[in-house]
């Protein structure tokens, strides 16, 4: 920014719970935060300075919500990405880029871009429709993912069987190479306008088994020091090529064989990156806006070992939300509830995170099983 000033607005498409931890980080800047979401009932809404319902896949209301703003930003890949490049034109800042937005919401594309730029993935197959993945001579199992669309583990299919060709996407997507993984990790990667690069400490994911949904997330994650080295280096190495700004995360499998192989990424917050608002000197929803601010770009150090437990929606309510347990984990040092604001729970829906900080590696298990046993979100 050439000047901060007071009355700036920062615009941010989609208004669920990265927007609202983003606004919660933006307060500490002064900003006036202007939210677009179609949901009535979006987390944005209560504490947004401003909130827009509309859609925000819709060029016109993307292009008339932008053009009250100084800068734009999202929380989610599924926007307009024509309306973004027209605010452009217009003046309007966009990060990160919206080019880079449209090539990252496409796994089709973000593959091919892996392929083009030597970056190491999981071999794959471009697919049209079910019955190329009939035909194709990529051996099972094998991972089946819409090229669009796809998020919080919908799109995504596992094929092991004859049967389950049968049952693929009938639609654009990708054929990948099943991969025996020993670890799944993710780096946070921030770039701001000036250039200047700096990479959060490398977490670990446990993911649920049914839903595809993260459900323990270590920080900092168990490797030796080259493996950690090379993931840190492969996430610095995507946003410099795609000289992106803003926030980048980067999903990798650990093989084990030891090798580093990127599954997704996301241009944005995230949730590998919650747990930085207690264990980092700087938190992920700071390093974003220090980015697309022109800010500098603030320390990424760990403070302290964590442990995030997703807080899951449970199986079999759906309704007014209701946090069972809430008590009993707040009476435990080291415990940080942070609720989404989502007023009716469903099964396996995001509906907020507790992280866990201490020194001890043991107790700090403890507490986090002691929190995902005890704290339920019901109705």
């Amino acid at each position: 920014m050439a000047l901060f000033y007071q009355d700036f607005k920062l615009g941010v498409l989609g208004g669920g719970q990265l927007g609202r931890m983003l606004i919660q980080e933006a307060i500490n800047y002064n900003l006036h935060v202007n939210v677009l979401d179609a949901d009535e009932n979006a987390p944005c809404r209560a504490i947004a300075n401003e909130f827009t319902q509309g859609s925000i896949t819709d060029y016109q209301t993307v292009l008339d919500f932008g053009r009250k703003c100084n800068l734009v930003t999202i929380e989610i890949e599924n926007v307009n990405t024509d309306a973004l490049e027209q605010l452009v034109k217009d003046g309007i800042e966009v990060y990160p880029q919206p080019h880079i937005i449209k090539l990252i919401k496409n796994k089709v594309s973000q593959k091919l871009f892996y392929q083009e730029n030597n970056i190491p993935t999981a071999k794959f197959e471009v697919v049209n429709n079910r019955q190329e993945i009939i035909d194709s001579t990529m051996l099972l199992p094998l991972v089946n993912k819409l090229a669009t669309e796809g998020y919080d583990g919908r799109g995504v299919q596992m094929l092991k069987s004859d049967e389950d060709l049968e049952k693929s996407f009938d639609a654009a997507g990708l054929l990948e190479e099943f991969i025996d993984f020993e670890k799944e990790i993710s780096v946070i990667v921030a770039r701001s306008k000036q250039g200047e690069v700096k990479v959060f400490p490398t977490v670990e994911l446990e993911f649920h088994p049914h839903a595809n949904l993260v459900e323990f997330l270590h920080a900092p994650a168990v490797l030796n020091e080259e493996i950690d080295l090379l993931a840190k280096n492969i996430a610095t190495d995507i946003i410099l090529k795609l000289e992106m700004v803003g926030l980048l995360a980067v999903e990798m499998f650990v093989t084990k064989e030891g090798e580093v192989l990127v599954n997704e990424i996301a241009p944005r917050t995230h949730n590998s990156g919650h747990q930085t608002i207690e264990s980092s000197t700087t938190s992920q929803f700071d390093q974003h806006l220090r980015a697309i601010l022109g800010l500098p770009l603030g320390d990424t150090s760990l403070v302290i070992p964590a442990i995030m437990v997703n807080l899951l929606g449970e199986d079999g309510f759906t309704g007014p939300a209701k946090y069972k347990g809430l008590e009993e984990v707040l009476a435990v040092d080291g415990v940080y509830v942070h609720l989404y604001g989502k007023a009716i729970t469903k099964p396996f829906r995001k509906m907020g995170h507790v992280t866990i900080t201490g020194h001890n590696k043991e107790k700090l298990a403890e507490k986090a099983k002691f929190v995902k046993q005890t704290l339920k979100v019901i109705s």
